[in-house]
C-alpha cells in the first residue's frame, strides 16, 4: 500500500500500497554478489498503479458500506440498509488489503534490487512516512473537535502512533489501516536482511521465498506467539506471490518463479477464507463464501501477473501515474476521516446515500491529491536524500 510503480529499467525506490512517483535516484552497488542484469523491457508499469488505486477503493467500499461499527454511526443506521444490494458485496472489499500485499511484494523485490541497505532503508523511510505523520495529526486534530462524534485517542497514544510502532506498545490506533503498515514494516525488514543485505541475487530471492513460505507454515503451526509475529504467516503467502510474479516479470520462462507464484496463491486463499469467512456467525454483517473469497484472491493474483507478463502494457496512460500517486494518502485518511464526511452529508445535509457514498470517496481523493501535492512531493526526496547522506 505504500509503493510508487517505478521504471523497470532503474533502481528506484518502490512505493506500493500507495504513492507518488519520486526522483530516480542512483542507487550504489550493493555489498556482495553482483546484481543479475534485468531482463525486462524498460517501461513505467502504469498498469500497476492503476491497480494500487482499485484495491484502495475496494478498502473503502468496505470501510463506507461493507461492515458495521463506527461506520453505522456515520450514516445513522446499518450500511445493510443504505445499500440492500451492493452491502454484501461491499463486504469483500477487506480482500484489496490482500491485493495491496501481493503488489507490494512484486515493487518491492523490484526496487531492492541491485540497490544497498542503507539506500533501501532510506527509501522505505522517506516514502512511507511524512504522509503518515501527517495524516496522524490531521486525523487527530479533527477528532478532537467538539463537533465531531467520534473518541479521540489520547495525547500519549497519539505521540507513540508517530512512531508507527502503536500496535506492539498497545496503544490506541489514530488511523485504523494502520494495522498493515505494521505489516509492510515487517516486510521490509525481513526483505532487507535476507535479500538486500547479502546482495539481491535470483537465487537469494528464491531462497528466502522458500524458506518465509516454510518458516511461516510451521510458525502456525508450532502456536508459537512470537513467531507469528515476525512471521506473519497468514500475510506471508501474499507478499511471497508478488515477488514470484517479479521473477516472472524478469523472465516469463522462469518456472521457480511461477512455482513461487502457484504456491503462494494456494496457501494464501486458505489463510484468506479462514479469517474471513464468517458463515459460523450469526451477528456477521454479511456473509462472504468461501468462493467469493477464493474468487477476489484469484482476480488479485491474475491481475499482477497480466502485469507482470506485459499483457496490460497498452493501459500506459499518464493519468494511471496520478492514481498511483494518489493511492497512499488515500488509503491512510478515507476511513476515518471518512465517516466525518458521510455523517455531514448523509445526517446533517439529508443528502442521498449513493451521492453521499460518491461526494465522500471524491473528497477523500481531493484531500489525498493535496497530501500528495504538498506533502510527499516536497518532503520525500528531501528525506531520502538526508538519511542517504547519514548512512
Amino acid at each position: 500500500m505504500t509503493d510508487t510503480v517505478v521504471s523497470t529499467s532503474t533502481a528506484r525506490p518502490g512505493t506500493t500500497a500507495a504513492s507518488p512517483a519520486t526522483p530516480p535516484e542512483t542507487a550504489p552497488a550493493p555489498p556482495g554478489p553482483a546484481p543479475e542484469k534485468r531482463k525486462s523491457a524498460p517501461g513505467r508499469l502504469r498498469a500497476l498503479d492503476g491497480l494500487r488505486l482499485v484495491a484502495a477503493l475496494m478498502v473503502a467500499a468496505y470501510h463506507y458500506g461493507g461492515r458495521g461499527g463506527f461506520v453505522t454511526d456515520a450514516w445513522g443506521s446499518s450500511p445493510e440498509l443504505q445499500f440492500p444490494t451492493l452491502h454484501s458485496v461491499f463486504a469483500y472489499g477487506c480482500l484489496g488489503v490482500q491485493v495491496f500485499f501481493v503488489i507490494s511484494g512484486f515493487v518491492i523485490c523490484m526496487s531492492g534490487w541491485g540497490r544497498s541497505l542503507s539506500s533501501f532503508f532510506a527509501s522505505r523511510v522517506s516514502r512511507l512516512m511524512p504522509t503518515y505523520w501527517v495524516a496522524v495529526v490531521l486525523v487527530t486534530a479533527v477528532f478532537a473537535l467538539p463537533a465531531v462524534a467520534y473518541e479521540a485517542v489520547s495525547p500519549s497514544d497519539a505521540l507513540v502512533n508517530l512512531t508507527l510502532l502503536q500496535q506492539p506498545l498497545g496503544a490506541d490506533r489514530v488511523l485504523g489501516v494502520c494495522w498493515t503498515l505494521w505489516v509492510e514494516v515487517r516486510f521490509y525488514a525481513l526483505f532487507a536482511l535476507c535479500v538486500v543485505l547479502p546482495g539481491t541475487n535470483r537465487r537469494r530471492v528464491l531462497m528466502f521465498c522458500g524458506g518465509w513460505l516454510l518458516a511461516a507454515v510451521l510458525a502456525r503451526a508450532a502456536d508459537e506467539p512470537l513467531l507469528d509475529l515476525v512471521l506473519m504467516p497468514e500475510h506471508a503467502p501474499f507478499f511471497v506471490g508478488g515477488i514470484g510474479l517479479y521473477l516472472v516479470h524478469r523472465d516469463r520462462r522462469d518456472a521457480h518463479g511461477w512455482a513461487v507464484t502457484a504456491v503462494s496463491f494456494l496457501v494464501g486463499q486458505h489463510y484468506a477464507v479462514a479469517d474471513l469467512w464468517n458463515a459460523a456467525d450469526p451477528d456477521a454483517f454479511a456473509h462472504r463464501t468461501t468462493f467469493g473469497i477464493v474468487l477476489v484472491v484469484a482476480l488479485g493474483f491474475v491481475a499482477v501477473a497480466a502485469i507482470a507478463l506485459g499483457w496490460l502494457s497498452w493501459a500506459n496512460w499518464r493519468w494511471l501515474t496520478v492514481a498511483g500517486a494518489l493511492t497512499y494518502p488515500f488509503y491512510l485518511v478515507h476511513e476515518h476521516l471518512g465517516w466525518v464526511a458521510i455523517h455531514v452529508l448523509h445526517r446533517d445535509l439529508r443528502v442521498p446515500s449513493a451521492a453521499t457514498f460518491v461526494l465522500t470517496t471524491a473528497a477523500m481523493l481531493l484531500l489525498a491529491w493535496l497530501l500528495h501535492r504538498f506533502v510527499e512531493k516536497p518532503l520525500t526526496p528531501r528525506l531520502r536524500s538526508a538519511l542517504s547522506r547519514k548512512l
